[in-house]
């Protein structure tokens, strides 16, 4: 997810200017957010045409997100680490959750909402039953336990998605902690990076075994087994990979970054689902091993096609509101699609990502920027009371709403002709 640089800091009296701690990562500027921006919005892209069913394996869109939010976010707090010798933790929580919650908690509410008043008796019930742990970011683990499937059970919740917001929030819990104690030193991002490798390969152990269940949703949901695509993420952040990346010739990494991007494309074309062959013993961990390597070289290696290409204005735009359009998505499609059905499929999803977007544009623009950046009506003390008073009238509607018993009390989309 989106990741805003931190301010210039301070170091021995002095102050490192943002663009010599950027390029000393080598992020040599606008060209390379904007492309990682703009893999976002390829991803997001994916995960919806998947939803949809237009996209046999779009959902291979939420493991570069994961990569993605490993290297961003390793990213940062090795920069503060170098910089200021230290990671001031609760300074990077609150960071997160600035970022993330008040879409979060805006989305949840108004679907709650829009359940009881379109959605089915199951689609309600699930609904007020999967509200805590979504607001506990444990939403994934509760899946997990109640044995919900995710690949066969998921149109009757319309929380499903946010098991991967679970997960991020999980890493960025844990992850902080094992950086700022890692860093210190001299070799410091070189035992981050051995850290994080290690991980990674346990997490592909344990996707293995845990892959070859009958249902894969531990093994696809489990915070330890996609930990793979998240610490791959973080690997590629580190010095030690960064500075290998920078030595590839710009030639080179065009080559390879072709080679991997169509290969991501036509992973996504043909992967069906649970039952592609491989995908739980090693498929996964590939697949985000050639994200992570993609990352790195368009980061690292100015002016590449890749990051040309992923930077140019549609998939920028695009990843630009691909949190609020992740969030939004699910539900839209579930409470608006069987309303479609006159349009047919793809008419049908060509309005219900359209809604989406709007929904997106509209978060984005009067809930996610303006508590990001401290503007307006976020600003000081009243962000936090926004987000606290929305969160609270998420509870008080959580509390308020009778759990519906099937059969009666609402209408059940499935009855109506």
């Amino acid at each position: 997810m989106p990741s805003r640089l931190p301010s210039p800091a301070p170091v021995r009296g002095r102050t490192v200017p943002a663009r010599h701690r950027a390029a000393r990562r080598g992020g040599v500027g606008r060209a390379h957010i904007a492309a990682l921006d703009g893999l976002r919005g390829f991803a997001v892209a994916a995960v919806l045409l998947f939803h949809a069913g237009q996209l046999r394996g779009g959902f291979l869109g939420v493991d570069l997100f994961f990569v993605l939010s490993g290297y961003l976010i390793t990213g940062l707090l090795l920069a503060e680490a170098t910089g200021r010798g230290r990671i001031a933790l609760a300074v990077f929580w609150g960071r997160r959750a600035r970022r993330l919650l008040p879409a979060l908690v805006c989305v949840v509410v108004m679907t709650v909402v829009a359940t009881w008043a379109w959605g089915s008796t199951a689609q309600l019930r699930f609904a007020l039953d999967d509200m805590p742990w979504v607001g506990a970011q444990t939403v994934n683990w509760h899946y997990i336990t109640e044995q919900v499937g995710y690949w066969n059970a998921s149109d009757t919740r319309v929380f499903a998605h946010l098991w991967s917001i679970g997960v991020e929030w999980q890493f960025y819990l844990a992850w902080p902690l094992v950086v700022a104690v890692a860093a210190r030193g001299r070799c410091g991002e070189g035992t981050v990076a051995s850290l994080a490798g290690a991980g990674a390969l346990v997490s592909l152990a344990l996707t293995v075994s845990l892959g070859a269940a009958v249902d894969t949703t531990r093994a696809y949901e489990g915070t330890d087994t996609r930990g793979a695509a998240l610490l791959l993420g973080a690997l590629a952040a580190t010095a030690p990979v960064c500075n290998l990346a920078r030595r590839v010739p710009r030639r080179a990494a065009d080559l390879v970054c072709l080679f991997l991007g169509c290969g991501l494309v036509v992973a996504w074309a043909v992967t069906d689902g649970e039952t592609a062959p491989l995908l739980f013993q090693g498929g996964l961990f590939l697949h985000s091993l050639a994200a992570a390597v993609l990352i790195v070289l368009m980061a690292q290696v100015p002016g590449t096609w890749a990051a040309r290409i992923a930077g140019s204005r549609l998939p920028q735009g695009l990843g630009k509101v691909s949190y609020s359009l992740y969030l939004w998505h699910w539900p839209v499609y579930l409470l608006l699609l069987p309303r479609l059905s006159v349009l047919g499929d793809r008419g049908g999803t060509v309005v219900a990502i359209g809604v989406s977007l709007v929904a997106a544009a509209v978060t984005k623009r009067f809930v996610e920027d303006p508590v990001r950046f401290r503007v307006g009506w976020a600003r000081g003390r009243r962000g936090v009371i926004a987000t606290v008073a929305v969160a609270l009238a998420g509870v008080i509607l959580w509390g308020a709403v009778p759990e519906p018993v099937p059969g009666a009390g609402t209408v059940d989309i499935d009855q109506l002709e």
